[in-house]
């Protein structure tokens, strides 16, 4: 579990501290659904290596030092009226998650349900064939490509007797791995904290209190204690990302005060953000071919062929089913796009469905209130696939590039500086000889069309957006 700063006294202990592993499940039992009773439990191992996520080895520092690769068997669901192919896609994407988070995928298992059963998610006849199949592959997880209520994690470890886990529990591990700086350790600790809080099991031990005149009885169940530590500790990180949100506010409003636009990048994950931000500006910033390789944003200046400046800036890559307490938690860092005068959509046009990838991003930009952002479709890796031309055909208006190779760029930063220059007027400017700052101010900030000297000083023809030419108003004439 990643954190900002030393646990202290009123901190929730490390996850091996609360649930050690021979205390048994530390999934909820409350919860949607009714847990199975005993007598109907299908017996199963006792005990089992698997530790996937809290367990995958010591925690140091907040990220997981895994002492072997897990073996795991994946299982997703193909709902009522749901095309079988985008279930299997994606659990193809589920499997490529769980290489991310440093495990193997030994098997799969696909059932066509009407709706999830309540107690275990699968059917009893699917639960048998996912114990057998564990047992087979000697598989230390089971990961579901749906969230899991608190229920059907509990019974289903109860029937599996090994770790039962959901799409959200291996996206947040990822990030717990990936995240680097002080907000995004937070970020992560306060979406993995959310994320655990219901699914938190007491031990039968009783404790804290002794009782006294009219209060006697059986004392604080340590589930009591460990549930108000993670609140306490919850309320400490949202107070905390509180104060870093109202700084990167005053950042938002600095920026809209200075004279470049902010374009952010943003896309499904691994469609090659990362490595656009490099090639464009030599960023050093960390490209892998893995899924959510970035989690903390990085902004650098860039020039357009117009000569104007902007910041350009990289940010976390968006999933299909993302959870929502990851959403909530990394909300001051997503703001960033809401925030921009223009969004560079990347998309991965050699993936298996661009399409769906486009409306994924589309639908949490929407959520993050990004939605009305003006967006600009940028199609990658025309390197890997001729499918690229087709997808920038049918989509008016957009561009196919490599950002690998630098394959199509010149367009991109065109199109890029029409667009921004859409909502901008065209000024005649006279400057003096003697103020050449203004001079340069002009350059950085706008497009100069046309530039000649007179007895006087210098005339400038050149596009401005509005708060420009507002900064540079008593040297416009006409």
């Amino acid at each position: 579990m990643s954190s900002s700063e030393p646990l202290d006294n009123d901190s929730v202990p490390s996850a091996p501290e609360l649930y050690p592993p021979d205390e048994g499940s530390w999934w909820s039992d409350p919860g949607d659904g009714d847990p199975i009773d005993d007598e109907t439990d299908v017996e199963a191992e006792e005990t089992h290596r698997g530790a996937f996520g809290e367990y995958g080895g010591e925690i140091r520092g907040g990220f997981l030092d895994r002492a072997f690769r897990e073996r795991i068997v994946v299982v997703g669901m193909a709902h009522s009226g749901m095309d079988p192919a985008v279930a299997e896609a994606s659990l193809d994407e589920l499997e490529l998650l769980v290489d991310t988070a440093g495990a193997d995928v030994v098997a799969r298992i696909m059932q066509r349900r009407d709706r999830p059963d309540r107690a275990t998610f699968v059917g009893k006849g699917k639960v048998d064939e996912i114990l057998e199949t564990a047992l087979a592959h000697d598989a230390d997880t089971v990961v579901f490509d749906d969230e899991l209520t608190p229920a059907q994690g509990f019974n289903l470890e109860k029937i599996l007797g090994r770790t039962a886990l959901d799409r959200t529990a291996v996206i947040l591990d990822i990030f717990a791995q990936h995240a680097t700086s002080t907000e995004g350790k937070t970020q992560v600790e306060l979406a993995q904290l959310r994320y655990n809080l219901p699914r938190l099991r007491g031990k039968k031990s009783f404790s804290q209190q002794a009782g006294g005149i009219g209060t006697r009885g059986p004392g604080e169940t340590q589930l009591e204690v460990d549930r108000r530590r993670l609140l306490r500790r919850i309320h400490k990180l949202e107070r905390d990302l509180k104060a870093i949100s109202g700084r990167r506010e005053n950042q938002r409003k600095a920026r809209h005060r200075s004279p470049y636009s902010v374009v952010s990048i943003v896309g499904y994950t691994n469609a090659g953000k990362s490595t656009l931000l490099r090639t464009l500006t030599g960023a050093d910033v960390k490209v892998e071919d893995q899924l959510f390789a970035t989690v903390d944003p990085t902004t650098r200046k860039l020039r357009l062929p117009g000569g104007e400046q902007i910041l350009l800036t990289d940010t976390v890559g968006f999933v299909k089913k993302l959870p929502h307490t990851l959403v909530e938690a990394f909300k001051s860092t997503l703001e960033v796009a809401a925030g921009a005068d223009l969004l560079l959509h990347v998309v991965d046009g050699a993936g298996p469905d661009p399409d769906a990838h486009i409306m994924a991003v589309r639908e949490v930009l929407e959520g993050i209130g990004a939605g009305e952002v003006e967006q600009l479709l940028v199609f990658n890796k025309m390197d890997a696939s001729e499918e690229v031309k087709r997808l920038v055909d049918l989509n008016e208006g957009s561009v196919g590039i490599s950002a690998q190779t630098g394959h199509g760029l010149d367009d991109l930063l065109r199109a890029i500086g029409d667009r921004l220059r859409a909502g901008s007027s065209v000024y005649d400017l006279a400057i003096p000889f003697s103020r050449g700052d203004v001079v340069a101010a002009l350059h950085r900030e706008g497009e100069v069309l046309t530039e000649y000297s007179d007895a006087d000083g210098m005339r400038f023809t050149a596009r401005l957006a509005d708060d420009s030419a507002s900064r540079l108003d008593d040297w416009i004439v006409g």
